[in-house]
């Protein structure tokens, strides 16, 4: 089943700690379910690790996440080679796409030479809804900050781009990723940037951010931008876009 319309869920979230096992699926992925409108079955979640080198061992918690969930959830995995013929045709017969965390960097790096970046723009225009966490939040966006090259947190900018605006995650529990943020969309290098605490998701409707929705009381989500203070110079501004308590 389709969403009606193109639907991003960009997060920093969407885990917890199981009660038999490792993980389970915390609200946001659960909301990225219900954002599918599936009915009447179990809803079909794809789950990309590519960030991460598409570890078994995490696979498998994934798998029993899902399990828990009563998901029929499946992997998308690149490494060694693509372990579906037809990737395309793959993530259209899904109602949720979940990409996990990791280097943004290789995970872009990797997509492409698989020609994802043109596949999950058609997949997104055909409605499956498109999630993720961290890595998996920036890859939608034009960019965003990130420690793929190094402890040092550094720009990224080849995002797919699917979302007009620059990304930040984690935004609450590293300390370097607010002024990095900041200094960046001040320098030019990021443009209107949406920011996620951990917890929190963003909702995109198209290229629209319609809602921020969280998993954890007292989080919040932020927009970042660059304005006209008095007509000659610009500075930072920071919008905190209180969120949906899910």
């Amino acid at each position: 089943m389709a969403s009606k319309s193109p639907t991003i869920l960009a997060t920093s979230g969407g885990y917890k700690p199981g009660a038999r096992t490792r993980l389970e699926f915390n609200k946001l992925v659960h909301y990225a379910v219900d954002l599918s409108g599936v009915t009447g079955r179990a809803p079909r979640i794809a789950h990309l690790g590519t960030a991460s080198g598409d570890q078994r061992w995490f696979n498998s918690e994934i798998s029993e996440a899902g399990n828990v969930a009563g998901f029929r959830l499946t992997h998308l995995n690149l490494f060694s080679m693509p372990n579906v013929g037809n990737i395309e045709e793959y993530l259209l017969g899904q109602d949720v796409v979940w990409v996990n965390g990791g280097s943004v960097v290789n995970l872009l790096a990797v997509w492409r030479a698989h020609e994802l970046d043109a596949i999950f723009r058609r997949v997104w225009q055909a409605g499956v809804v498109l999630a993720g966490v961290s890595a998996g939040s920036i890859c939608w966006f034009r960019g965003g900050t990130t420690d793929s090259f190094g402890p040092e947190l550094r720009a990224v900018s080849n995002g797919l781009a699917l979302l007009p605006y620059d990304n930040g995650v984690h935004y609450d529990s590293e300390a370097a990723r607010r002024p990095l943020v900041h200094r960046l969309v001040a320098a030019g290098t990021l443009g209107e940037t949406h920011c996620t605490d951990d917890g929190v998701g963003l909702l995109y409707r198209g290229t629209q951010l319609v809602e921020a929705v969280t998993e954890t009381p007292g989080k919040a989500a932020y927009r970042v931008t660059l304005a006209a203070s008095d007509g000659s110079t610009a500075e930072v501004v920071e919008e905190r876009l209180d969120p949906t308590e899910l």
